[in-house]
């Protein structure tokens, strides 16, 4: 199943888990800190769904947002019923993203920041950051290549420091957590 590809400039915003109801709401998984902010009514997101969907290359606009016991709830203009709703089950919802447009946060990077990052422990690399995972608990860093990949928790203890112009991470983990990649790298490398 091929899935359409999105520009570079685009930031993945929510998935679509599943039809809520008759009326055609649907519940999302976040991708996004500011939820209430980012799906107002008028808001205009592209889809990412498999190219034999009626829904490839099309965009959808955000007529309500809510929240119902504590889940996230959207209607899309357009779809009106149950069976329009599952229609998008599993799309992706991606936003128009300037690269420099300023965060409100100091410590918070967009994941296609983070991606080809050197992961550098002690002065030496460890591997490059292939893909961030976000989890409930904590977002995850997975370090490696085509061959080994290490799951590095991305947390303030762990990554200390960020340095996107130098283009690393400084990882300071606990004993016992990249050994194996270590002794992998340095296998490759004699």
């Amino acid at each position: 199943m091929t899935t359409a590809k999105v520009p570079k400039n685009q930031l993945r915003v929510a998935r679509v888990l599943k039809a809520h109801g008759l009326k055609g709401a649907l519940k999302l998984e976040l991708y996004t800190d500011d939820p209430d902010g980012r799906f107002t009514p008028g808001a205009t997101f592209t889809l990412q769904v498999p190219e034999h969907s009626k829904w490839h290359r099309k965009t959808v606009v955000v007529s309500e947002f809510r929240w119902m016991n504590q889940s996230p709830i959207i209607f899309f203009s357009g779809v009106e019923d149950r069976t329009e709703a599952e229609s998008l089950v599993r799309a992706i919802l991606w936003v128009d993203h300037q690269e420099d447009q300023p965060s409100d946060e100091p410590e918070a990077w967009y994941d296609h920041q983070l991606i080809g990052l050197d992961a550098v422990r002690d002065g030496t690399s460890v591997g490059r950051i292939i893909r961030v995972e976000h989890l409930p608990a904590q977002d995850l860093l997975i370090i490696g290549d085509d061959n080994r990949e290490l799951m590095v928790p991305f947390v303030q203890a762990i990554v200390p420091e960020v340095d996107l112009a130098a283009g690393r991470v400084i990882l300071t983990p606990p004993p016992g957590l990249l050994e194996d990649l270590e002794e992998d790298h340095g296998a490759e490398q004699a």
